[in-house]
């Protein structure tokens, strides 16, 4: 619906359309529904900063498959968007996601000015030059070198922890938590980032292609620095089970351990595809 009021019928839109309808986990938008929800908020008033953080993470998903990143020919079992249309129309698809995705919580009613500069500002660095886009050209920049697991790790929390730190902490602030709550918040983020992350890697060694939606072993192919190549497949999963350790503490902290959120840790760590 969004994306159908903010653009015109044509080439773009089809190509934006493409792949916000390919279907994905929802992930980003379900944790910031439910993370607003645990604290109390109606869910509904969480609506558009979740399309537009699911904005955000589609046009990310859309540049890195493009053959000056990933060069990836499928995305969830279907050609990426660079093979359905071309390179050009998905960087500008990528591009129009990115900005429609602020325009969106600026002009959302049901929210108060301080509630769109919040959510604006901390989309914007969580997607930015030291959040996502850095752990995306840190992870580049270690292709086809040994790396620490500290170093792994930061990448992974630039690249796929801050979208997932801004969806929690954003449903927490739309939910009136407290200071406290949304330091713990975050740190669940933190590790939940994390967790996606490890699972991905081991399902790249371990997972069904159909499954999936896209070739196994790529990491390996793209010569990618990843958990289970730096600790082995059973020190992946150790690691990996750790943070779930903390996330649900962190859960308890907070008061909202036993709602739907500890489910999706448990869902994160466990998942297929």
């Amino acid at each position: 619906m969004y994306v159908r009021d903010y653009t015109v019928p044509g080439r773009l839109q089809d190509s934006i359309l493409y792949s916000i309808e390919a279907g994905g986990k929802r992930l980003r938008p379900i944790l910031l529904l439910a993370t607003a929800e645990a604290f109390g908020a109606p869910s509904e008033k969480g609506v558009t900063a979740a399309a537009a953080l699911e904005m955000v993470h589609t046009y990310s998903l859309i540049h890195d498959d493009l053959p000056a990143m990933d060069n990836d020919d499928y995305r969830r079992g279907m050609p990426t968007n660079h093979k359905k249309f071309d390179e050009a129309t998905a960087i500008l698809a990528g591009d129009a996601l990115l900005t429609m995705s602020t325009q969106l919580i600026a002009e959302d009613p049901s929210l108060e000015q301080t509630e769109k500069l919040f959510l604006i500002q901390e989309l914007t660095k969580a997607a930015g030059p030291r959040g996502m886009v850095e752990g995306q050209m840190q992870d580049m920049l270690s292709e086809g070198k040994e790396i620490s697991l500290e170093a792994l790790e930061n990448i992974h929390k630039n690249k796929t922890g801050r979208l997932l730190d801004f969806a929690i902490c954003a449903g927490a602030r739309l939910g009136n938590a407290s200071e406290e709550s949304m330091e713990q918040m975050s740190e669940m983020a933190e590790a939940l980032g994390l967790i996606f992350q490890i699972q991905d890697d081991i399902l790249d060694v371990t997972g069904d292609a159909e499954v999936i939606g896209k070739p196994v072993g790529s990491d390996v192919i793209n010569d990618k620095s990843t958990y289970p190549g730096l600790l082995g497949l059973d020190g992946a999963v150790n690691q990996k089970n750790d943070y779930v350790g903390t996330a649900q503490a962190a859960l308890k902290e907070a008061g909202v351990e036993g709602t739907v959120l500890s489910q999706l840790i448990h869902y994160l760590s466990t998942r297929d595809h």
